[in-house]
């Protein structure tokens, strides 16, 4: 009995990540809106009761979606900001590969364009909240503790900066010029450095 439910428990969660990996290229390919449940279970070559047993609508599916997305784009940061040393080098690295990473046209498309638009703005931004923007937070918290950052409220700094940076992956996301993004990484290393003591 023990071996059966751990074979339907690994073919449930095996249903559950072809539903998420096919749900994803479809809201990347053509959009949350245009995209109808009966697309992503033909796709992922389950039934629909498979679908409603992991997911109970279109918008639930989506959500974890985003929150894998959003993941992924943590996980990057992250890798990006570990392979430095110092602190500040951390920080500044960090928000450089946040930018390059939301250039890829599904994740604009998913965690910028459909995200706020389909979950709407306070639950997306809680979502980035507790994804990206604790991250961030911590970064900054760190370095006013340590001085290389001036002694100021990290809550309104932080909100600040994730702001700008989710305005700048939106424009880049319009952008038709790949020239864009070598500015704005640019703009954004001098906005950080302003921030530096000395």
């Amino acid at each position: 009995m023990p071996q059966e439910q751990g074979t339907r428990a690994r073919q449930r969660e095996k249903t559950r990540q072809a539903l998420l990996h096919e749900g994803r290229k479809l809201f990347a390919e053509v959009g949350y809106g245009a995209v109808s449940l009966a697309e992503i279970v033909t796709a992922a070559g389950v039934t629909k009761g498979a679908l409603y047993h992991h997911f109970d609508s279109k918008t639930a599916l989506f959500r974890a979606v985003l929150r894998n997305v959003q993941e992924e784009v943590g996980a990057r940061v992250a890798d990006a900001a570990g392979t430095r040393d110092d602190p500040w080098d951390q920080l500044v690295t960090g928000c450089q590969e946040f930018i390059t990473a939301t250039t890829a046209p599904d994740i604009q498309r998913i965690m910028l364009v459909d995200g706020p638009a389909v979950l709407g703005w306070t639950e997306w931004r809680a979502m980035d909240e507790a994804s990206s923007a604790r991250h961030l937070t911590e970064a900054l918290a760190g370095l006013v503790a340590d001085g290389v950052i001036a002694a100021q409220p990290v809550a309104p700094l932080a909100h600040l900066l994730s702001g700008a940076m989710n305005e700048a992956a939106l424009w880049l996301a319009a952008s038709t010029d790949p020239a864009d993004l070598t500015d704005t990484r640019a703009a954004l290393g001098r906005l950080l450095d302003t921030l530096r003591v000395g």
